[in-house]
C-alpha cells in the first residue's frame, strides 16, 4: 500500500510541475478517468486512455488557471488510494474564480494507476464557468 501511495504522490508532483507526460506514465495505457461533467466547461466526464487523459489536461489548462492545488491526506487500502484535498481555480473565459474541497479515487495496480475518479463541488465550479449572470 505504501507503494501505491509513492505512485500517486509522484503524479501529484508531476501535475504541479506540468509534465502531463510523466504523469500519464504513471498510469495503465488503458486508464479509466472520471471527473465531474460541469455545464459551460470544456472538459470533464469519463475518458479512458493515455491520448483522452491527456486532451482533458489540455482542456483543462485551456479552460481554467490552478491557483492553489493541495492533496492534505493520503488513505489507502488493498489496491485505493483516496486523496483528501483543496484547490482553487480561475476560469479564462469568464474571469470568475472557484475553489473546493476535493476527494481523488485511485485504483493502483502492478505498479500503474488504472482507475482515478475525481468528486468536488461542481455547483461551484458550474457558477465560475457560467458565461453571464442574467437569470
Amino acid at each position: 500500500m505504501e507503494n501505491n501511495v509513492q505512485i500517486v504522490q509522484d503524479a501529484y508532483n508531476k501535475f504541479a510541475s506540468g509534465d502531463i507526460a510523466g504523469l500519464l506514465g504513471n498510469c495503465a495505457e488503458d486508464v479509466d478517468w472520471e471527473t465531474p461533467e460541469v455545464e459551460n466547461s470544456t472538459f470533464g466526464g469519463k475518458c479512458r486512455g493515455h491520448a483522452a487523459v491527456g486532451e482533458f489536461f489540455a482542456g483543462m489548462d485551456a479552460a481554467q488557471e490552478i491557483t492553489k492545488f493541495e492533496p492534505a491526506e493520503f488513505i489507502a487500502q488493498g489496491d485505493r488510494v483516496v486523496v483528501l484535498g483543496t484547490f482553487a481555480a480561475n476560469v479564462k473565459e469568464t474571469g470568475r474564480s472557484y475553489e473546493s474541497e476535493w476527494v481523488h479515487v485511485f485504483t493502483v495496480r502492478d505498479g500503474k494507476v488504472t482507475n482515478f475518479k475525481e468528486f468536488f463541488d461542481s455547483a461551484a465550479a458550474a457558477r465560475a464557468f457560467q458565461k453571464s449572470t442574467t437569470a
